[in-house]
């Protein structure tokens, strides 16, 4: 057995959601997964392709198709540059893209820079590959990453370091970065010879202003990642998109093509849709989602709760009240048990999460008032 995989524990995120899921009439906020359905219009393309008899093997890359298409969707989007024949990879959602870059680029040894608080997925792929994950705090910083944090880490680490990771609009902050943001965090990495591996994929999840993409600042050490499962409602169709250099991207296609050959038919029929006729299906769930951020922001408030500052993406991140437990695994379990609420502990997501619970808002409104009522009688019944 690999040692670094039998020093990994399974999902703590998912291990607390099937434990919680068998409490009789709980409300579930907890996982980012959108309550929407895909879009009729790109159902209707994946039947075709099936009826079409689509049903081998594509390019590895991709459907070439799906790759213009993608190309030109993140090109009118966010000004993006990249070649769909050598510079974009279809993966089978962006979990993969993750899996295969780090893959790619790390060798034991090598250190990665993850601000936190984060979607803890990026820590165990960056050990598996037998490199170590450097923690930024960003808490005290409005849980963004700033240049002079990022070029302290870099140097503490001196040559070892191979890559930081952006993760905007945030899981679990909802907070993202902007344009003047990542042009002072590029000026620091375009020093170095690292990777920046920029996950955007609630990009078109932007309620203020338009997402700015890392790779349109610095697209030569820019690997960025996206796909359809937050701006489509496609989460189990299991397409995303990883973008980069050229040569970059042949090389993390060999990782990709060893692990799965490529997508699937159908599936990529249904995304090459969903970018071509579908630009702007998320700004209608966008709407929703903003009216629902605004819903709990105001109940969480009420009920004693600060939140940070929320910009995209479908969470909240909030801190828990100094008159209740701060540990938030039992916090969480105690809320859940007591109030039939279940929300996420924010220590699972890194340093500067302690103290804090992530609330997802793809739910319902009839959920989430459901929720702020239980919270606001679970306050009111509390003490430390």
């Amino acid at each position: 057995m690999k040692k670094e995989l039998a020093a990994l524990a399974p999902s703590d995120i998912l291990k607390f959601n099937q434990e919680i899921a068998e409490i009789p009439d709980i409300v579930k906020l907890t996982l980012g997964e959108p309550d929407f359905n895909t879009p009729e219009h790109v159902k209707q393309a994946a039947i075709r392709s099936i009826e079409n008899n689509e049903s081998h093997y594509t390019n590895s890359r991709g459907l070439i198709g799906l790759r213009q298409a993608a190309t030109n969707f993140l090109q009118q989007k966010y000004g993006l540059n990249y070649d769909p024949e050598t510079q974009i990879l279809v993966t089978t959602g962006a979990t993969e893209a993750i899996y295969s870059s780090l893959t790619a680029v790390l060798n034991p040894g090598d250190r990665v820079i993850i601000p936190t608080p984060i979607f803890p997925l990026y820590i165990p792929i960056t050990m598996l590959n037998g490199a170590k994950p450097i923690f930024v705090d960003t808490s005290e910083n409005g849980f963004v990453l700033s240049p002079e944090k990022l070029a302290q880490a870099i140097e503490a680490n001196k040559d070892t370091v191979k890559a930081v990771i952006l993760n905007f609009p945030s899981n679990p902050t909802g907070v993202t970065y902007t344009r003047a943001d990542l042009e002072k965090l590029a000026a620091v990495i375009s020093k170095h010879d690292i990777f920046c591996i920029s996950d955007e994929i609630y990009s078109e999840l932007t309620y203020d202003g338009t997402h700015a993409s890392m790779g349109a600042v610095l697209p030569e050490q820019t690997l960025v990642l996206n796909g359809v499962s937050k701006s489509h409602a496609m989460t189990g169709w299991r397409i995303g998109l990883l973008c980069g250099p050229a040569d970059v991207i042949s090389q993390i296609g060999k990782v990709h093509e060893f692990a799965i050959t490529s997508a699937t038919t159908n599936a990529q029929a249904a995304a090459q849709e969903a970018f071509e006729n579908g630009m702007d299906d998320g700004a209608k769930m966008r709407v929703t989602y903003q009216q629902r951020r605004d819903l709990l922001l105001n109940g969480l408030a009420k009920a004693g709760f600060t939140c940070a500052s929320p910009n995209g993406a479908f969470y909240l991140f909030a801190k828990i009240p100094a008159t209740l437990e701060q540990d938030s695994w039992k916090f969480c379990y105690d809320l859940a048990n007591k109030a039939k609420v279940a929300v996420i502990p924010g220590a699972s997501f890194g340093p500067g999460g302690e103290g804090y619970v992530r609330l997802s808002y793809a739910a319902s409104t009839a959920d989430l008032n459901k929720a702020i009522e239980r919270i606001q009688t679970y306050v009111d019944e509390q003490t430390v």
